[in-house]
């Protein structure tokens, strides 16, 4: 038998298969192709040869350590007892693990006492929950390692010694003799009719909740297909991913950024597809087939050597990468493959989602589209959704107008009319034409005091936070420190720029210095530097809560103490009644404070114009001094080039039309949205009054200003939940989940008064209401 390939063993074993083992492994290989599609285009580079010594493959999973990345996928129901057996023992004797079955046909100690290193469990949906928990209960008593639970259809199931595998379809039932093995011990052996007596026929995330609350040890969700998938597995509690596909496998991995490991299963046959499995965010892989081929051929003595071959074969990849070790694999090892000729229609092939950067598949940069897709498929229902401002106070002519007003202060200020027609015409200076007028308006209205040299207009305020943080983070060890929850924006921004981001819970109060003074602690711990921390102090988007004095204070003092810088976003203040707390750039003495405004929500949000105020002295190596402000216009003349001049004009108009008072240009504004924040407490108050929200577990702050507040609910917030509340009860919110970039706020609801009418918000609050008692009886 040695000597035999990996390819000499799948070729001996489809000669010696039954017809219909054959037709089962025929049918998982379409459902299958796509992995060997992707195995097949993705190549290997080869690296330099200078490693001393032979390559590592040995790797640490769930505290365990492993000679290779491979973990025995589950073969019960196409093998017989004794060879799964053989399995077990062959890996064993390497000190490879085992995924067992939890329909196989031997006893759980039986197969443990085999074993050399912990076997795991696959379980399933039990219909009755207690037998799920006496099986897994079962196997931590005979010393498991851990469980793995596929959410989705259970399609595959694999039952009983010798039976066939079949889909678990409605028309073609699965019938048994006897259920033996492990279940014969839990009151299962004995006649039953259908598998799906015993069995849902699908696996949900409730499944996976329940499991991960009642569990001894580790579980692994498996079918995962999407990054979001994977971060609603980690959510639920999961302590490993099993992906099923590689085109998917590094969005999964870099959304679940190292905090469980993931696995990949599926069609791989060679050391090579490891090491590119690897490359791509796996810290190991499940193998089925070519260990079914060797114990077909060869019993325990082939699947030893096919073991043998592949663990080879990963060595020989790592040596023509110039890989030393598995937990070095990185994507410089990849080269993308192309077929040998275009498809017959001549038509140029798909671009793959998976060679493109990583944070288009982030659910993160998906909310906003979804609520959009959302908003557009019910467009009868009320929508407490969109942040933007009220446009009942915006009148089309006013923009002519502004416009007019910033050409005639150019003349008035002594501008040729060929200077006046560069200025509106022309690209106009990176950093802005309209900084003066801004300067003045911010020490006028918010007492911050900075030269107009230190300010950069940008195309909004989410322009000037990428270019922040471009600026601060320059690699993987800097760290950018976020209150949560926390306005998307700054969570998508970076995601595109790959920057790792830690949050800072708020507590029921709001934010707390100790909480980040640890924070930056810990990660200092870990050798990683926290540049600057990301805070939204009046009404905040999306909780509504407002910082107090006391806290901004000693926010300042701590970032002076610690070097880090703050970014304050403040859009709200403004359009806010009554009069706001000091900025903390007002406060900032020690220039700790990069300031981030726009004008979208105080003159209006198509002009898409924003600043920055970064006054910070930056050093050269020669001593040379400059401003971040003169930075950032370097990065933005990459970016943006400029801020639109029309747009510049128009907000530069109104504010000279004010005398650069934009809390009084507001008043009619933020009174507005102060009586529309109370209506919506009142009504809900009135709808959901406080005896009953105390039945229900429901609970809501109360802002003093800004468009939003948040509803706590007894029930699960998701975008299934968000559809039905649309679809059934005709009124749109936001789940407070997207804004927390590190998982959370599943039971909470974000609601935007700012757009909606008097009537909308009486009538809103009704069907939301209505919602809230039909989705917490549900519950």
């Amino acid at each position: 038998m040695a000597g035999r390939s990996l390819d000499d063993y799948a070729r001996y074993a489809r000669q010696g298969m039954d017809s219909v083992l054959s037709e089962f492994l025929t049918a998982e290989d379409r459902a299958r192709s796509g992995n060997r599609e992707a195995f097949d285009r993705i190549g290997l580079r080869q690296g330099s040869s200078g490693l001393e010594g032979p390559p590592e493959t040995a790797t640490k999973i769930l505290g365990h350590s492993w000679p290779a990345p491979l973990l025995i996928g589950p073969l019960a129901g196409l093998v017989r007892p004794e060879g799964e057996l053989a399995v077990v023992r062959a890996a064993g004797a390497v000190g490879l693990p085992v995924v067992v079955s939890a329909f196989t046909g031997q006893k759980f100690a039986e197969l443990s006492s085999a074993a050399e290193a912990p076997l795991w469990l696959r379980t399933h949906p039990f219909r009755n929950r207690s037998t799920a928990r006496r099986i897994a209960d079962s196997a931590a008593d005979t010393g498991f390692g851990a469980l793995v639970l596929a959410v989705g259809p259970q399609h595959h199931v694999r039952l009983g010694p010798g039976a066939v595998p079949v889909n678990l379809a409605e028309d073609d039932p699965i019938r048994l003799p006897r259920v033996a093995g492990p279940l014969a011990d839990l009151g299962g052996y004995g006649p039953f009719a259908d598998v799906r007596a015993l069995i849902e026929a699908s696996a949900d995330w409730s499944d996976v909740e329940w499991l991960c609350s009642v569990k001894s040890l580790p579980l692994l969700v498996a079918g995962v297909r999407t990054a979001a998938d994977a971060v609603r597995a980690v959510e639920a509690g999961a302590d490993g991913i099993v992906a099923e596909a590689l085109d998917v496998l590094p969005a999964i991995a870099s959304v679940v950024g190292g905090r469980v490991p993931v696995l990949l299963g599926g069609d791989i046959r060679r050391g090579a597809d490891v090491l590119a499995s690897l490359a791509c965010g796996a810290d190991a892989v499940l193998l089925d087939r070519p260990v079914l081929d060797g114990l077909l051929v060869g019993a325990r003595e082939g699947v030893s050597e096919v073991l043998e071959n592949l663990v080879q074969e990963l060595r020989a990849a790592m040596e023509f990468t110039g890989t030393g070790s598995v937990v070095d694999a990185g994507t410089e090892l990849l080269r993308t493959g192309h077929p040998a000729s275009p498809p017959s229609s001549g038509c140029a092939l798909p671009l793959r989602k998976s060679d493109l950067h990583a944070s288009v598949s982030d659910p993160v940069l998906g909310t906003m589209t979804f609520l959009n897709e959302v908003t557009h498929r019910y467009p009868e229902a009320i929508s407490f959704a969109p942040g933007r401002p009220y446009d009942g106070f915006f009148d089309t002519e006013q923009i002519v107008t502004h416009i007019r007003q910033y050409v005639n202060h150019l003349a008035e200020q002594g501008s040729s009319p060929q200077a006046i027609r560069t200025a509106m015409y022309q690209y106009g200076p990176t950093a802005g034409q309209i900084n003066e007028i801004i300067a003045d308006s911010l020490r006028i209205d918010e007492d911050i005091d900075v030269p107009p040299g230190s300010i950069v207009v940008t195309v909004g305020a989410q322009e000037a936070m990428l270019l922040v943080l471009r600026a601060l983070i320059t690699g993987p060890d800097d760290v950018l420190l976020a209150a949560s929850p926390c306005y998307v924006g700054i969570t998508g921004a970076a995601r595109l720029l790959d920057i790792a981001m830690t949050t800072v819970e708020d507590r029921e109060d709001g934010f707390s210095c100790d909480d980040l003074e640890a924070a930056i602690r810990r990660e200092r711990a870990l050798g990683r530097r926290p540049r600057a921390f990301y805070v939204v102090p009046d009404h905040s988007n999306p909780s509504g809560t407002t910082m107090s004095p006391g806290a901004r204070a000693e926010l300042l003092e701590l970032a002076a103490r610690h070097d880090i810088l703050i970014l304050e976003d403040s859009p709200y203040r403004l359009v806010s009644p009554g009069t706001p707390l000091p900025t903390l750039k007002s406060l900032d003495r020690n220039r700790t404070v990069v300031h981030l405004g726009s004008f979208a929500k105080t003159i209006f949000p198509g002009a898409r114009v924003g600043f920055v105020v970064a006054d910070q002295q930056v050093r050269d190596d020669s001593g040379r001094t400059s401003l971040l402000a003169d930075e950032l216009a370097k990065i933005k003349s990459m970016v943006t080039v400029n801020t639109s001049s029309l747009s510049q004009a128009a907000v530069a108009g109104a504010l000279l039309a004010c005398g650069g008072r934009v809390s009084e240009l507001n008043s009619e504004a933020a009174a507005y949205y102060g009586d529309a924040m109370q209506a919506t407490l009142k009504n809900l108050d009135r709808r959901i009054p406080a005896d009953r929200r105390a039945a229900l577990g429901v609970q809501w702050n109360e802002p003093t200003g800004g468009f939003f507040l948040t509803v706590r609910v007894p029930f699960h917030v998701d975008n299934a939940a968000l559809t039905r509340s649309a679809q059934e009860f005709g009124v749109i919110w936001t789940p407070m989940s997207y804004f927390y970039p590190q998982g959370g706020g599943h039971n909470g609801i974000r609601l935007s008064i700012s757009y909606l009418t008097p009537a909308e918000i009486e009538e809103g609050t009704a069907r939301l209401a209505r919602f809230i008692e039909a989705q917490s009886a549900v519950s």
